[in-house]
């Protein structure tokens, strides 16, 4: 038994140490997640007892039941609803004897509770009534079991959580109780509850200590964590992070945050304020013992957090990790992205097997096009969403102004963000009279300069353009049209001056041949600004296919122009003209490198395994 009461070694400056995920252990060992977890206390006791030695062995000065889902609704999945009290209590015992065996008294035992698995009204079929009764039979048996405080944990629903806090302060009113959250990626819970709101209605709630656990992974919850604390500044707080995103390798699932990386981290918890750290899916006794390495090294400084300006606000979102393309291009990095357009019907799996050849050929995201010629195509969103979510491949967007008036613009864009599309470029859109639909409504309210300012300057400062609350900030990263080879420079720069003054962040620039035409470009900017033109640029690049295909974008593309040099190579090719086509793109954007930031790869006719390998022509 732990000599100093569980509230009173919190108060210490030292954070408690708990320990890390349960069933990932057991699921490393065999067990199927099918399988009853909780009804391994009564049927397999050893396996549960040896993960307890492990974490207490690593470190943990907080040990967890396996009951985590011993709830008579989880339960009865598996023909178990009558053995709650058999199960929690056996729980209990179990991480009782494994602590008491190793003659520590710095060792807690915290009774863990998970959602009921089910919803609860009013969105759900489970009134509030019964789903406290039901939290009340579990807390009730970790109570009467001996448990020194109960960690409700994982909770997506801030209202069951309420109900588990009730339930907790009704049947076991003098054991400390641990209310921790989990939120999605875009940094609200299930139902969109912000962290702030949380923090306080837990804290009014009568939580001892209220958290975040679960989630995305560490960096995620730093963030999270902030917010928390400075919307209920005098709460004790906790974090026990995932071991970063789960991906499938191999048909099994896998955690990639290493334990070095969660060592750095509990300092990082511990410099925010942190009063418990843990670890939850996908962390080991490898990662807590990393962890208690970390916290007991006085020699090993705590990180530097800068603090989040009015995150205690519940309108306003803890800043988001920014984007892959946001951030190369803050660092200065090379950016490769391809063109990809949506297929002509409902049917995505041939454009997805496409992308994922690109993503291995070293693509560090795709730009999907909306109705490229006026075509008509699946939405780029939904093509956006299917990528992020089935390959976890970063998108840009395409976002034409044409046919779009204002009000379904700021519409299609809340709706974008709330797919998780963060990264937008701004166009004006191909003129309706080339495509399948002439006859389609062609006007527009506002132009691509003016709707990079309605993104940057309104929404993302969480307003409408009439003035209206978004209710937060939307953070979108915005690129812009530009033409680096026009023929009449100063009217190019005029215009882009307009896109930057409305924050344009990077900009796509039409297919250049010629590395001399960048140079031009840059000279007439400085010319003109009287400073060196920095903005990002994404150079495009078209491998050419044929002598006909390179005779028609010289021909017929506005702003193209191909030198009688590159023609030849192409026509002196033959049959093999698609691979010089390769070559010739491969050695124009490795010229280019320092005068742009990036290549946008366009592959003619859909042949994206030659945009792959041009991507391997200047990843070398």
């Amino acid at each position: 038994m732990a000599t100093i009461p569980f509230l009173e070694r919190l108060k210490q400056e030292q954070p408690l140490l708990a320990d890390g995920a349960m069933g990932t252990m057991l699921h490393q060992q065999g067990v199927p997640f099918t399988e009853c977890f909780d009804e391994l206390n009564l049927s397999h006791p050893e396996q549960v007892a040896r993960i307890h030695r492990a974490y207490l062995e690593a470190g943990a000065e907080l040990i967890e039941t396996n009951t985590f889902g011993a709830n008579r609704y989880k339960l009865a999945k598996h023909g178990l609803e009558d053995r709650v009290s058999d199960i929690n209590c056996a729980g209990v015992k179990l991480a009782r004897q494994v602590i008491d065996a190793s003659f520590r008294d710095d060792v807690y035992l915290a009774g863990s509770v998970g959602p009921l698995g089910v919803r609860l009204k009013p969105f759900g079929r489970v009134a509030l009534a019964d789903a406290r009764a039901a939290f009340a039979e579990q807390i009730g048996a970790l109570a009467s079991a001996g448990v020194d405080v109960i960690l409700l944990e994982t909770f997506a629903d801030r209202l069951e959580l309420l109900e588990a806090i009730a339930a907790a302060r009704q049947v076991a009113p003098d054991v400390p109780v641990v209310a921790q959250m989990t939120f999605a990626q875009d940094d609200r819970t299930l139902l969109g509850d912000l962290p702030a709101q949380v923090a306080r209605d837990l804290w009014k709630a009568g939580a001892d200590v209220i958290g975040v656990n679960c989630g995305g992974g560490p960096e995620q919850l730093s963030r999270i964590l902030q917010a928390m604390r400075q919307a209920a500044p005098h709460a004790i707080v906790s974090a026990m992070p995932n071991a970063g995103m789960p991906e499938a390798v191999g048909g099994r699932t896998m955690y990639p945050a290493t334990s070095a990386y969660f060592a750095d981290y509990a300092l990082t918890f511990k410099a925010i304020g942190a009063n418990i750290i843990g670890g939850c899916c996908g962390t080991t006794p490898e990662h807590i013992a990393a962890m208690r390495k970390a916290l007991d090294d006085p020699a090993r400084p705590l990180p530097y957090i800068a603090v989040l300006e009015h995150a205690g606000d519940e309108h306003t979102l803890v800043p988001e990790r920014p984007t892959e393309l946001a951030r190369k291009l803050a660092a200065g990095q090379f950016v490769v992205t391809v063109e990809v357009s949506p297929p002509r019907s409902f049917v995505p799996q041939k454009l997805l097997a496409s992308a994922q050849l690109l993503q291995e050929a070293g693509a560090d995201m795709v730009d999907v096009a909306d109705s490229p010629t006026a075509r008509m195509r699946m939405s780029p969103w939904a093509v956006c969403h299917f990528l992020q979510t089935r390959l976890n491949l970063e998108t840009v967007l395409h976002f034409p102004t044409r046919g779009r008036n204002l009000l379904r613009v700021q519409g299609d864009l809340l709706a974008a963000h709330a797919l998780g599309l963060r990264n937008l470029f701004v166009v004006m859109g191909d003129p309706t009279r080339i495509g399948d639909y002439p006859e389609a409504m062609d006007n527009y309210d506002v132009a691509p300069s003016a709707l990079i300012g309605v993104v940057k300057n309104r929404l993302n400062h969480g307003v409408d353009q009439a003035g209206n609350s978004i209710g937060q900030p939307t953070t979108f990263t915005v690129g812009c049209a530009l033409n680096m080879g026009a023929a009449d420079l100063d009217h190019e720069i005029a215009t882009l001056h307009k896109k930057l003054d409305n924050g344009a962040d990077f900009a796509i620039s039409q297919v250049v041949f010629d590395p001399a035409v960048i140079e031009r470009f840059h000279r007439r900017y400085e010319e003109i600004e009287g400073q060196p033109f920095t903005l990002p640029v994404l150079m495009s690049a078209a491998p050419l296919y044929s002598l006909k295909h390179a005779l028609f974008l010289h021909n017929e593309v506005p702003g193209i122009s191909i030198p009688d040099a590159i023609l030849k190579r192409i026509e002196d090719a033959g049959e093999n003209a698609p691979a010089e086509g390769v070559k010739i793109a491969g050695e124009v954007l490795r010229d280019l490198r320092g005068l742009v930031q990036g290549a946008y790869i366009i592959p003619a006719f859909g042949k994206y395994e030659l945009a792959a390998e041009v991507i391997d022509t200047i990843k070398v």
